[in-house]
Parts: C-alpha cells; sequence; structure tokens
C-alpha cells in the first residue's frame, strides 16, 4: 500500500467516522470508519519509512568508476 492508498484509507474512515449518519445492519460504521483510519495511518508511516529508507541507500553508494 503506498501513500496514496493510506490516504484513501484514511479519507473514507473518517467519512464513515464522522459524516455519515446511517445505520446498517450487523455493522458498526463508526467502529469500521476507526479501523480504517488506524490501518490508513500505519500504512502512511511505513510508507514513508520505506520511501525514507530507498533514499537513503542510493545516497551512500560510492559513485560508478
Amino acid at each position: 500500500m503506498y501513500i496514496g492508498g493510506s490516504l484513501f484509507l484514511l479519507a473514507i474512515g473518517a467519512i464513515l467516522a464522522f459524516a455519515v449518519q446511517d445505520a446498517v445492519n450487523g455493522i458498526d460504521l463508526v467502529t469500521t470508519g476507526y479501523i480504517l483510519m488506524g490501518v490508513g495511518v500505519l500504512g502512511l508511516v511505513l510508507s514513508l519509512l520505506l520511501a525514507g529508507r530507498a533514499g537513503r541507500r542510493g545516497r551512500d553508494a560510492p559513485p560508478p568508476r
């Protein structure tokens, strides 16, 4: 999951948690929204960490001969 997917999950989760006032039988939309936001934050943090490691790895390599 990349940064765009994480932001998408954050947005959908926030909409479900804070904006939707409807009810679905057997599904708590507020809890589902919080879970999606948590997964989105986790994915965003992991994406940023992995992108930072990839950028650092390129700078530590010796120049080509």
